[in-house]
């Protein structure tokens, strides 16, 4: 599986996951002149920006560990520019990470609320 494909299927299988879990999926691969976020969602009131981090293997660390301070700027970014456009300055936000490591020809998520951002 090559690494789109492996994101694909991250986002794919983390979206299933918030569904599953009572979320609303709001957007997927939303996007502005600041960045990407993964997947908007909202968990009850709340509006959760999610970073999707899919990985084949934990060779190289978790895949939260990729999200680096500088992703993390973007997303909040991103997120500000979602909640402009919608005008829904009232919402209470919160920056989720899932990861996603596909072994064994399944997904296994780890779904880390609240992750960054406080």
């Amino acid at each position: 599986m090559d690494r789109k494909r492996t994101g694909d299927a991250g986002e794919q299988a983390a979206a299933a996951h918030l569904r599953a879990a009572g979320y609303a999926v709001l957007a997927v691969k939303y996007r502005a002149r600041t960045g990407e976020v993964d997947i908007v969602a909202a968990d009850g009131d709340t509006l959760a920006f999610v970073e999707v981090k899919a990985r084949r293997s934990g060779d190289y660390g978790t895949p939260a560990e990729a999200v680096t301070r500088r992703k993390q700027g973007r997303i909040m970014a991103t997120a500000l520019c979602y909640v402009k456009q919608h005008g829904l300055y009232d919402k209470p936000l919160r920056f989720d990470v899932v990861e996603v490591l596909f072994a064994d020809g399944k997904a296994k998520i780890n779904h880390i609320i609240n992750a960054f951002g406080r």
